[in-house]
């Protein structure tokens, strides 16, 4: 969907900053846009969301021209427990704390009404979080619960987010299950997935659709799914939690 989200971005004439895990696959991808679009302005920065010390790095790596533009894309369902360099477990280290960290860094960055849209998921309808859940035990693991709980976690975040920074557009888009690599599971059941299910579920290109059409809006905490743009769920609505959630991600994450 990063991909599919960067053709997008850049036919409409926006200068797109790839931040990527994998720059010669990033390269490549920049190389076919390239070629359909002579003029679009891309560049490729490196990027671990599972490193706090990456997520740094890239932005320092930054010039000091203003952002108008966030899009959180980051998901991986991990397929046992692991913990980062950082000690951090991994799912929750590259769709959580990554992201998170990105966020806070780059706000001195953010023009005052920059789109902000995080990338969430409909599993998260599904869990419960707390602020133990940050840093789950081995025995808490499971590669959809922990997912939707680093994802729900976001969602928090978001709304907190928005509560301290009025100014800026910060919405949640959710892709539906989307045709991509994310959604093999390491299972037996894989290959039959693959021909029962995989040729039903969207495209990339559909999948990101929610979210270019949060970072066009003017909308505040608005939920993207679809063709519809709803109101968050009543069920992620708790102020409470968000402000536990962002003071102990704030106290991991070293930043208050």
């Amino acid at each position: 969907m990063g991909t599919a989200a960067v053709h997008a971005l850049a036919a409409q004439g926006f200068a797109v900053v790839m931040a990527c895990r994998n720059p010669a696959k990033a390269e490549a991808v920049r190389e076919g846009i390239l070629a359909d679009q002579p003029g679009a302005r891309i560049d490729i920065r490196p990027l671990e969301l599972s490193s706090l010390a990456s997520v740094r790095g890239f932005v320092e790596s930054l010039d000091d021209a203003p952002v108008s533009a966030l899009f959180n894309n980051a998901g991986v369902i991990s397929r046992g427990y692991a913990l980062t360099g950082d000690g951090l477990e991994h799912s929750f280290a590259v769709n959580y704390f990554g992201p998170v960290l990105l966020t806070r860094l780059l706000l001195s960055r953010l023009e005052p009404d920059a789109r902000i849209v995080n990338m969430v998921s409909l599993t998260t309808r599904f869990v419960h979080i707390d602020a133990g859940s940050l840093r789950p035990a081995p025995e808490d693991f499971s590669q959809l619960g922990t997912y939707a709980r680093s994802k729900l976690a976001l969602v928090h975040f978001s709304q907190e987010l928005q509560r301290r920074c009025p100014a800026l557009r910060i919405n949640l888009a959710d892709p539906g299950i989307v045709n991509s690599n994310m959604i093999s599971m390491g299972r037996w059941f894989d290959p039959l997935a693959d021909v029962l299910f995989r040729p039903f579920i969207k495209t990339p290109e559909q999948g990101v659709k929610p979210a270019l059409r949060a970072l066009a809006s003017d909308t505040q905490g608005k939920y993207y799914v679809g063709k519809r743009v709803e109101a968050l769920p009543d069920k992620f609505y708790d102020p409470a939690l968000d402000l536990r959630l962002w003071e102990e991600t704030g106290r991991i994450l070293g930043l208050d």
